[in-house]
């Protein structure tokens, strides 16, 4: 029996075709005593059947399996000798299945070997990885979302801006990296929002058979993010019929009241209830949830299919801060009876064509529908007043269908295609819509000596009108050989989206009014954009102003993704695997019109290289690590520039406000003026985008070991290195390319609003002359005024592990880390702006200066722990602890020690109270702490088909602000303080009780 652990060890020789991120499958490999007419029979519970011949060093490999449980035998001239039961594979990863006892078919024939006696760790990946099971989804006391089980894995944190997903589920950010550079998939196909990457497609819960989170080290198949990859393998039928279902109920009696906020910086000149800012203790929430499933064979050991559906009903009020609203309700002054409906359904057709073709047919949807009434509020008697008016009928999300098909050709060789499509859409439609009322904004700085010193909002609830739909398409062919030591891959990855309707409008009679305030009518109100002192003007001498928003933007798009890959699994030795990839990314952007404004299609080469080492030679102890870039293609939504927008404000004094809000007795102030000169002009592609712009990309490097202690636990540490090489973004200082173009003796005359560049190196404009002739004019970094781009991550994990024994599961893992730079890539926290057309980052020079600091997703210290007991067959005890440090708190200000805005841009600047104010100057914010329990119950005379639950979560009710405003002044000029700036704008969520009902047959 010593030499079972040299078996094991050469077992280990050929690993993993399969084992790739973002799959649908795993590999089974071993190794048998090298005798003659010997095969292995591998047969899962789907009926996929594969007869694997034996290599002459008795080593066997069966690649590109479907997730699922298989037997696997031992067999000669048709005669079982040797069979592992219970064989559970997991996406992705590779299972040693060995044969180690001598073979002799008299001694052997119908023996049974328990599956647990595989090794225990994986040594045929060399990525960073976390896979959560189904029997771990069901056990935890986690949010019910896919995301949530993310945040499970090292290294992902809450993401601090606030961003949810198009379905409202709050985002993860994975690495330091932005919530939009994300990938998310379903069976294989890409699932992530086309606009934003805001989020994608997910599976109801129950239906999750896996979920692979993916944090860093994939393989040259995949690529589009530099962030994380949520990759979800939904269920599929067996040739046993299941069905069940289950009802969840959060009822808003057991929920804790969210923390009201207060002004931290001081009051408006007319407070509507003191310091009161947002009353968050009077919104009222509860959730209840319907599921049900059913699965099986339609022909047994052939056709099977699996469907399931899920509702998520949830409702309460919503009551808006003293000065904004919500997303569904943009109001202040109001609050709103909401009702939201979260519509979930999947399915999925598995055809056993024959032991050699496979066709699966997966079906998914998942949306978010919400509809409201919007009633005044009085902030003084916390209690809703009169009705003021329906709220929008809202609805995102979408649909996908997709096909793959494999089929092994021989036992070395493997071909795959999947293709699929995807809608989704993100629609706000208006009840009893009135076009003809105004919305009002800012009405807590309307002059009181018109409005009795009550904020009137006006009648209108709609701010501006949205009705996008999209489109993609998702085109994977692969093809793998086993040459030997070599499992050689190579492949088409393209992915295409398409917007349509793109773009929304102010309401009403397209404008919005916008009252203000400053202390200094004296002083130019906004002097970077001509906005002169109001006390030039009537009525200005009070320092009471108002403008006329205008926002018209958006028409059609489209981006085209494409990508060729090569890979080599290459078995160096019994206990050496080096994984060699190279892949090549390319994007195309295009306008309405079908031209291309932003194109990278020269080879854009990502190597990637990962080794892992079996120490032992026994599974027990591995060494691994990879190092590969990455590439990021640019969502559809900076594609709004390219088609032209208006965005424009026109400033005017008044004397008096009328019943609907609106202001009267206007004196012009301004003509409409624009930051970014968005004034509806349709520019010529060549003006949006430098020439030669690099994608965004990444290189990552990551080192780290697993090891077994003991028979009953795991440990290991990881280091991860992320270094964002090229970003892009918007750049607006149209004057500085003007400058550079004249004293090249060209005249400028493109009227361009901003430019697609890569910050923080030089970058070459298409200029256009009066004749109409384009010259190239390149600025260096210097000329453009920036700094060098910066933003690196760096990550040191440890983690202990105590794999399911039948008892009990836990796990505990704890991340040092840093994110450091002045860019956050797509996203930007402290301001809570999504792409790069939203962020103020490397819009202007004066924005960028001190901008070197901790970024918005770091958090130095992450510890989590959680596991679960199966105290009796009965009941089960459960536990999820999380401890996360807080980030950095910003101060945004005027500009320089005088407090001026020589841009526009008001309290964006990195000055604070003159002072220069860099990320983190300020602080951090508090540690985020929460402990989720649960409690299971199955009891015996049900047959444990019946289930009940009981969560807690968030158990002792922390509490701590997430973000914070972060704006120290008002605007305009002069320096005045803003009351908001340190007022928590995100809050942890409150502690709730979720009971539920299940059965399962």
């Amino acid at each position: 029996m010593k030499h079972k652990g040299l078996v094991v060890a050469i077992g280990s020789l050929l690993m993993a075709a399969g084992a790739y991120g973002q799959s649908t499958t795993g590999n089974i490999y071993g190794q048998v005593p090298p005798e003659q007419d010997l095969s292995v029979l591998i047969r899962s519970t789907t009926g996929v059947t594969r007869e694997i011949a034996i290599d002459k060093e008795g080593r066997y490999n069966a690649t590109q399996l479907p997730v699922g449980t298989y037997t696997v035998s031992l067999r000669r001239h048709g005669a079982t000798l040797q069979t592992h039961d219970n064989v559970s594979l997991r996406v992705g990863v590779g299972v040693n299945v060995s044969f180690s006892a001598p073979v002799a078919a008299k001694e052997l024939s119908g023996v049974t070997v328990s599956a647990n006696s595989s090794p225990p760790i994986d040594v045929s990946s060399v990525d960073s990885r976390t896979v959560i099971t189904a029997q771990q989804l069901a056990a935890l006391p986690l949010a019910r979302t896919a995301e949530a089980a993310a945040l499970l894995a090292p290294g992902a944190v809450g993401d601090s801006g606030g961003f949810v997903s198009t379905t409202g589920v709050p985002l993860v950010s994975f690495g330091g990296s932005s919530v939009e550079e994300n990938a998310y998939y379903i069976n294989g196909f890409n699932t992530t929002d086309p606009y934003l990457g805001q989020g994608g497609i997910t599976l109801p819960y129950a239906s999750i058979d896996q979920e692979e989170v993916y944090t860093g080290g994939y393989s040259a198949q995949y690529g589009r993010s530099d962030g994380g990859v949520l990759n979800m393998i939904g269920k599929s039928g067996t040739n046993e019929w299941h069905f069940g279902g289950q009802m969840l109920y959060e009822p808003d009696g057991l929920r804790a009241s969210q923390d009201d906020t207060y002004y931290a910086n001081g009051l408006p000149p007319v407070p509507v209830a003191g310091r009161l800012f947002d009353p968050n203790s009077k919104d009222e929430h509860w959730t209840s949830v319907y599921d049900a499933y059913v699965g099986g064979p339609i022909i047994k050991d052939k056709l099977f299919f699996f469907v399931s559906a899920e509702m998520s009903d949830q409702g309460g009020q919503a009551v808006n801060s003293v000065t904004g609203g919500s997303a569904t309700n943009p109001n202040p002054g109001t609050a709103e009876n909401f009702k939201t409906r979260l519509p979930k359904w999947y399915a999925k057709i598995n055809w056993n064509i024959t032991d050699k073709n496979l066709l699966e047919l997966t079906g998914a949807s998942s949306k978010q529908e919400g509809m409201g009434s919007i009633y005044n509020y009085d902030y003084n008697t916390l209690q809703e007043t009169t009705f003021k008016g329906y709220a929008n009928d809202t609805k995102s999300g979408g649909d996908m269908l997709s096909a793959k098909f494999t089929s092994y050709i021989t036992d070395d060789l493997t071909f795959t295609a999947l293709y699929g499509k995807m809608k989704t859409f993100n629609y706000s439609v208006p009840v009893n819509y009135d076009p003809s009322a105004t919305y009002i904004e800012g009405s807590t700085y309307q002059n009181p000596t018109y409005n009795g010193g009550v904020p009137n909002n006006g009648i209108q609830t709609v701010s501006s009108l949205y009705n996008p739909h999209y489109l993609t398409s998702n085109l994977r062919v692969s093809l793998s050989y086993v040459l030997g030591d070599h499992t050689i891959t190579a492949g088409i990855d393209n992915l295409t989206s398409a917007a349509y309707d793109q773009g929304d409008t102010s309401s009403g009679p397209g404008y919005v009014w916008n009252y203000g305030y400053t202390p200094d009518p004296t002083v130019a109100l906004v002097p970077a954009l001509g906005v002169g002192a109001l006390a030039n003007y009537p009525n200005g001498g009070s320092g009471y102003y108002v403008s006329k928003n205008i926002f018209i933007g958006g028409a059609n798009l489209l981006t085209k993704q494409r990508a060729e890959y090569i890979e080599d699994q290459w078995q160096v030795s019994d206990r050496w695997l080096v994984s060699l990839g190279l892949r090549d990314d390319g994007f195309a952007n295009y306008n309405a019109a079908g031209q291309s404004y932003m194109a990278q299609t020269k080879p854009q080469w990502a190597p990637r290289l990962g080794f892992s080492w079996d120490v032992n030679g026994d599974g027990s102890f591995k060494v691994y690590g990879n190092a590969g870039r990455y590439y990021l293609g640019t969502p559809l939504a900076p594609g709004g520039p390219a088609n032209g927008y208006i965005s424009t404000q026109q400033y005017y004094t008044y004397s008096g406000i009328a019943a609907d809000g609106t202001p009267t007795g206007l004196t012009q102030v301004s003509s409409p003026v624009s930051a970014n000169n968005a004034f509806g002009q349709t520019p010529d592609p060549r003006t949006i985008t430098v020439q030669n712009l690099k994608a965004e990309d990444q290189d990552e490097f990551i080192l780290g070991f697993t090891k077994t202690l003991g028979p009953s636990w795991i440990y290991g540490a990881k280091f991860t290195r992320r270094i964002l090489r090229h970003d892009i973004d918007d750049y607006c200082d149209i004057q500085a390319v003007i400058n550079k173009a004249a004293s090249m003796g060209i005249d400028d005359v493109n009227n361009a609003s901003c430019y697609y560049i890569n910050p923080g190196q030089a970058n070459t404009f298409a200029v256009q002359d009066p004749t109409g002739a384009f010259h190239n004019v390149t600025l260096t970094n210097a000329e453009m005024g920036f700094p060098t781009m910066v933003r690196k991550y760096y990550g040191l994990e440890g983690f202990l592990e105590h794999p399911f024994d039948g008892r009990w599961y836990g796990k505990v893992d704890y991340v040092f880390s840093r994110s450091y730079g002045n860019n956050e890539g797509m996203g930007q926290t402290n301001i809570m702006a999504l792409a790069e057309t939203q962020n103020t980052y490397w819009d202007f020079p004066q924005l960028m200066e001190y901008g070197i600091g901790p970024q918005g997703e770091d958090h130095t210290h992450q510890l989590k722990a959680y596991g679960y007991y199966q105290l009796t067959p009965e009941w089960q005890v459960s536990a999820n602890l999380t401890l996360v440090s807080g980030g950095p708190r910003y101060c945004l200000g005027l500009y320089g020690p005088n407090q001026t805005d020589p841009v526009g841009y008001g309290s964006s600047y990195q000055w604070c109270n003159g002072q220069p104010s860099p990320p983190g100057a300020a602080g951090r914010l508090p540690w985020m702490k929460q402990l989720d329990l649960g409690v299971r119950y199955r009891p015996a005379f049900a047959g444990h088909k019946l289930g009940f639950s009981l969560d807690v979560v968030n158990v002792f009710n922390g509490q701590a602000a997430l973000n914070e405003y972060p704006e120290y002044n008002m605007s305009t000029l002069p320096a005045a303080p803003n009351p908001q700036y340190g007022t928590p704008m995100l809050l942890q969520q409150p502690r709730y009780v979720r009971f539920g009902v299940t059965y399962d047959y």
